[in-house]
Formats: C-alpha cells, sequence, structure tokens
C-alpha cells in the first residue's frame, strides 16, 4: 500500500487485526472477523490487501497502537533509559508476543516484523546526535551497536528467558552499556 493510502479507517482495521491476532491467534484469524470488528465489509480489506498476511504485514508496520515517541530527556542514560522502558512494554504487549508468534514460515510477516522493529530503533538516531553535542558521547560512536545491544539484551530477557524488566532491572542494563563491564584500566 503506498504511503498515504488506503481505506479512510485504516487504524481501526489495523487495531483489530492486532487485537484479533492477540485474542484467536494466527489460525484464529480471518478476513472477515476483521472487517467486522473494524466496522468494514471485507470487500474493502480485499481491495487494499490481498491476503491475512498482507493485512497483517500492513497492521505491524501502520497501526498507530504500536509507535512510541523518540525520547529527549536532556541526557544519554536518561534517553536510553526511556528507549529501553519503551523496548520492553513493546516486546510485552500481548499484540507483539502474537505478531511475533505468527512470524515463523510467514516470509511477509517476517519482513513486515524487521522493517518495525528496525524502523523504530532507527528513529531513536536523535538520542544519539544529541548526546555527541552535549559531549557526553564520542562522535565516532556506533548507535546501532548501542541499540542492539539494548534491545537485544530486552529481547533474551523478556522473550526467551520469561524475566520481567522493572525500573532497578533497566536501569542497571543502560548502566552496562553505557560504562561497559569489565575492570577499567589506568
Amino acid at each position: 500500500m503506498p504511503t498515504g493510502a488506503g481505506p479512510r479507517r485504516v487504524q481501526e482495521i489495523f487495531t483489530a487485526a492486532l487485537d484479533l491476532l492477540t485474542e484467536h491467534g494466527y489460525d484464529g484469524l480471518t478476513i472477515e472477523a476483521i472487517a467486522q470488528r473494524a466496522g468494514v465489509h471485507k470487500t474493502t480489506l480485499y481491495r487494499w490487501w490481498s491476503s491475512k498476511d498482507e493485512l497483517l504485514a500492513a497492521a505491524v508496520t501502520g497501526s498507530a497502537l504500536l509507535e512510541f515517541p523518540v525520547a529527549d530527556t536532556g541526557s544519554l542514560r536518561g534517553d536510553l533509559l526511556a528507549v529501553a522502558t519503551r523496548l520492553s512494554r513493546l516486546l510485552t504487549r500481548p499484540a507483539t508476543a502474537a505478531v511475533l508468534a505468527a512470524v515463523p514460515g510467514r516470509p511477509l510477516l517476517a519482513e513486515a516484523t524487521n522493517a518495525f522493529f528496525t524502523g523504530r530503533l532507527t528513529r531513536d538516531h536523535p538520542v544519539f546526535t544529541r548526546a555527541v553535542e552535549r559531549g557526553e558521547l564520542a562522535a565516532d560512536s556506533d548507535a546501532d551497536l548501542v541499540v542492539d545491544l539494548l534491545a537485544g539484551a530486552l529481547w533474551f530477557h523478556l522473550l526467551l528467558c520469561g524475566g520481567s524488566a522493572d525500573r532497578r532491572y533497566l536501569a542497571r542494563l543502560v548502566d552496562s552499556v553505557l560504562t561497559g563491564v569489565s575492570a577499567r584500566r589506568a
């Protein structure tokens, strides 16, 4: 679907798709149920998306439910803590879990999920630009690597290990990324 194009009730459709995916799983999700929940005709959905996978891929990348603002707390540590908090909330949302569970064996959905996470994390690059301007971060720092460290640790901790990420855990994670974990050498 081209940018700016789509049905008038696109956000309602995306919300319905993600809610129903959460409630019934991928196999229980139907175009008819999405149309009914969104209050549109199923022909509207088929006009814009040829399959359930196409509609879900569009919902993953275009739903306002999965948006979050770029952090600007005035410090790199505060911004990274805000990024980690947002990401933790995103990863533990039932809709996110349902999408991730639906990805295996569905290349279109996998591609959309990858684009979603890459796009959301790339949007945090101003955090690093501001930190360089404030003198908190070296100009040659690798912003992508810092984000990978945060996101990868959270992904592993929350989704693979079944852990939780309270404020204390997130602060320890951010501090470890910022200062490293090895003993300082003179």
